[in-house]
């Protein structure tokens, strides 16, 4: 027995079965529906259109910028310490062929002071010409030994490879942790050591009850020295000074990667520190106190105050600043609410400290 369209008011017989609305039509509510179907193909090809021209017109060196900016960086920095190397070496030779002509010119001082002193006192010997002689003779010999110095150069090869810098593609996803690698090694320290730690390119800084301690890649350890002045609230590294910088409780230190030898910031007001941070020109350190202030210090030539953001700007009064990372002109700070018990992340502008972005962290920073 045929069916009537379900097409409410049309008596028509039904002609087929509609597969997007699973209703039985007549021919021509069938064919309507087929045209009001390829109707909305036309703005999808409008859409796909509009795509193509904004990929046509893509600025691909607007999206490569900030990484481009970095690699361009790195590059600088690595012939920065090249140039550093070159220096060192050719001081090295200058100091060597110095010594040798340092020592020649002493020698002639000597004789020409004793050829004076005999000419003053008209009184020599046979035996005192053949000494002066043989003497000039051996001068002239070691001038003829500088003039034909040649020193023996050992150079190796810089090494590079491709994993020296590492191109890693965008995630949209948290982090998955079971990718992560097992761990290489492991470094055990004692309860009574701080925490904090910090690195730069050839090594990282710990503190290892009673040291403080650099390790190199492999987790060895390279250098350390006693360290006697008290807690470590944290620490980063300045590659315009070429220091590590370490905040004890109320003073702030510099630490020596090639000799270890630890510096007070005479200059710094005495503070209750927290947390540092360094940009290329600026040491961003901020109070361990309810609620926290965020100082600057100029790191180009002195150390000096800049200015400070203090609360409202910074947290509200319950609230205290656990830790700073700077990175490409802006400042994340870690915060904490002791009355909510709350964590949470915000971004900042460096420069002007305007907020960017807030995220509320799922944990709590008091049991």
């Amino acid at each position: 027995m045929s069916q009537s369209c379900s097409i409410k008011k049309c008596t028509r017989t039904a002609r087929g079965l509609c597969d997007c609305c699973r209703q039985n039509l007549c021919l021509q509510h069938l064919n309507e529906h087929n045209t009001l179907l390829i109707s909305q193909l036309h703005p999808l090809t409008d859409e796909i259109n509009a795509l193509e021209v904004r990929l046509k017109t893509l600025n691909i060196q607007k999206i490569i910028g900030n990484s481009h900016e970095k690699l361009e960086q790195w590059r600088q920095e690595c012939y920065k310490k090249i140039d550093c190397i070159f220096e060192q070496k050719c001081q090295e030779l200058h100091q060597l062929v110095n010594e040798k002509v340092d020592q020649q010119r002493e020698e002639l001082k000597r004789i020409n002071l004793k050829i004076t002193e005999l000419i003053n006192a008209q009184e020599t010997t046979r035996q005192d010409i053949d000494l002066l002689i043989s003497t000039i003779r051996q001068l002239k010999t070691n001038m003829n030994k500088i003039e034909r110095t040649c020193f023996t150069i050992d150079t190796r090869p810089l090494l590079t490879d491709d994993m020296l810098v590492v191109i890693n593609k965008p995630t949209e996803h948290e982090l998955d942790l079971s990718t992560l690698s097992p761990a290489y090694t492991t470094i055990h320290r004692t309860e009574e050591s701080f925490p904090s730690l910090t690195n730069n390119d050839r090594y990282f800084l710990i503190h290892q009850h009673p040291d403080l301690c650099l390790f190199d890649r492999e987790m060895n350890i390279v250098k350390q020295t006693l360290w006697s002045y008290g807690a470590i609230h944290d620490m980063c590294w300045s590659s315009t000074l070429d220091r590590f910088i370490v905040l004890g409780k109320n003073n702030i230190y510099l630490i020596d990667e090639n000799t270890m030898t630890v510096d007070n910031v005479q200059t710094i007001e005495e503070r209750y520190w927290g947390s540092c941070t360094c940009s290329d020109t600026v040491l961003f350190a901020s109070t361990n106190e309810y609620p926290s202030s965020v100082l600057e210090f100029t790191l180009i030539l002195t150390i000096e105050l800049i200015r400070e953001w203090k609360y409202p700007l910074t947290c509200i009064k319950d609230e205290g600043i656990a830790d700073t990372v700077y990175n490409n002109g802006n400042l994340a700070l870690m915060v904490m609410s002791e009355s909510k018990k709350s964590v949470r992340i915000e971004l900042r502008n460096a420069n002007t400290f305007d907020p960017i972005w807030s995220l509320k962290l799922d944990i709590s920073n008091i049991p």
